[in-house]
C-alpha cells in the first residue's frame, strides 16, 4: 500500500482542523531545500544554474528545524540539489522525524545504499528515488550513464533493510508512454512503496527548455499512459498520487493552483510565491502568505508564466482538499486501502 494509514488519517485531522478554524491559505508540504548542490547536472532542472557562491551553501539542522517549526506542515519534502551530499543531513531527519514530520527524502538514488547506515526505518521516512523511465531513457535524461542500475541497486539495498521507498517520475515531451507502462511494471516488481508522477514544468533556469509540456500535450499524454490503470489492468500500479490529482493530469478534473500548499524554503528564504518561479523570497513564511498577490498565480490568473504547469506542487493541495469533500471521501478511501481508483 502507498500512503500509510497512519499518515493519511494525520493529514485528515489536520485537513479538517484548517477548514474548522476557516484558514483558507495554509501548507499542506514545506518543500525544504538544504542545499542546491547536486552531483548530477539533468538539463530539465535549473537549480544547480545558481551562482557558485549559493551553491557553496547549505542550512543548518536548526534553521531546517525552525522553518518547519514556523511553517507548520504536516509532510515534509526535502529535494535539492542532492540532500544525500548535505553533511548533516542525517541529523535533519532525525530531527524532522522526532517532530513527527512526514519525511520524503527526495534523491537521484547515486549516494543512498552508501548512506543507508546514517537513517533509522520509520513510518514517518520515505526515500523517493528520481525516476524517469528504464534504462536508456533515464540515464539520457540524467545526462549519465549508470545512474538508472545504481539507482534500482539502491532501491533494493533499501527495501532489504526495512526503509520505506517510493519513487517519482518527472513527465516531458518526448516521453513514450509505453516506456513508463514498463517502468511502472519494473518497479511494482521492486515492492516498492508508492509511485510518484508529475509533468515537468519550464524552471526559467534549466538549460533544456524544449522539451516542457504544454497544458492540452499533458492531458493527451497522461490518457495515454494512465489507460490500463484506468481500465483496471493494471491494479499493481501504486501511485502515492491523489487519485483527484491523476483525474486532474487526464483532463477529468479541473482544478486551479494552490500555490501556498507547498511553500519552498532553501538557503535563499521563502520562495515568492513558488519554488517553479524565480520571483524573490520573503524573510519569513508570514510574509509569504501576507505580501504576496495570489491572484496573480495559477491558471484562472492569466499569468502567462502559469499558463502550462500543472505540476503536483501546485495541484496536489488542491486535490486533497476537494478529496475532503463528502462526495469524495468514499473514492479517496477505497484508493487508499488498495482497492481500485
Amino acid at each position: 500500500m502507498g500512503i500509510q494509514l497512519q499518515q493519511a488519517i494525520e493529514i485528515g485531522k489536520y485537513l479538517m482542523t484548517q477548514r474548522l478554524l476557516g484558514r483558507k491559505r495554509f501548507p499542506l508540504v514545506l518543500m525544504l531545500e538544504p542545499l542546491f548542490r547536486c552531483n548530477l547536472a539533468c538539463p530539465g532542472c535549473g537549480k544547480i544554474q545558481h551562482p557558485k557562491e549559493i551553491l557553496k551553501q547549505h542550512l543548518t539542522p536548526e534553521e531546517c528545524f525552525a522553518a518547519v517549526e514556523e511553517c507548520g506542515a504536516p509532510v515534509v519534502s526535502i529535494p535539492g540539489g542532492e540532500p544525500l551530499l548535505h553533511p548533516q543531513i542525517d541529523e535533519i531527519v532525525r530531527g524532522l522525524v522526532a517532530r513527527k514530520k512526514f519525511v520524503v527524502l527526495c534523491t537521484n538514488g547515486l549516494l543512498l545504499e552508501k548512506s543507508l547506515d546514517k537513517f533509522e526505518p520509520s513510518p514517518y521516512l520515505t526515500f523517493s528515488i528520481h525516476l524517469d523511465g528504464m534504462r536508456e531513457f533515464h540515464d539520457k535524461c540524467v545526462d549519465r550513464k549508470g545512474v538508472f542500475d545504481t539507482a534500482i541497486a539502491a532501491i533494493r539495498a533499501a527495501k532489504a533493510k526495512g526503509f520505506r521507498v517510493a519513487t517519482n517520475t518527472t513527465v516531458f515531451d518526448g516521453t513514450d508512454p509505453k516506456e513508463l507502462q514498463e517502468l511502472f511494471d519494473f518497479l511494482s516488481t521492486l515492492g516498492v512503496d508508492g509511485m510518484t508522477i508529475s509533468p515537468g514544468y519550464s524552471y526559467e533556469w534549466a538549460p533544456d527548455q524544449d522539451h516542457f509540456l504544454k497544458r492540452e500535450q499533458t492531458r493527451a499524454l497522461f490518457r495515454q499512459i494512465f489507460a490500463p490503470y484506468k481500465a483496471g489492468s493494471k491494479k499493481n500500479w501504486d501511485f502515492l498520487n491523489s487519485p483527484l490529482f491523476l483525474d486532474f493530469l487526464t483532463g477529468e478534473k479541473d482544478y486551479d493552483c494552490t500555490p501556498w500548499g507547498s511553500p519552498s524554503y532553501s538557503v535563499l528564504g521563502w520562495q515568492k510565491p513558488c519554488y517553479l518561479l524565480n520571483e524573490g523570497h520573503y524573510k519569513t513564511f508570514q510574509e509569504l502568505l501576507d505580501k504576496t498577490d495570489w491572484s496573480q498565480y495559477g491558471y484562472a490568473s492569466g499569468n502567462p508564466k502559469c499558463a502550462n504547469c500543472m505540476m503536483h506542487c501546485g495541484y496536489e493541495p488542491t486535490a486533497a482538499m476537494d478529496a475532503m469533500q463528502p462526495t469524495n471521501i468514499g473514492r479517496s478511501l477505497k484508493s487508499l486501502l488498495g482497492m481500485g481508483s
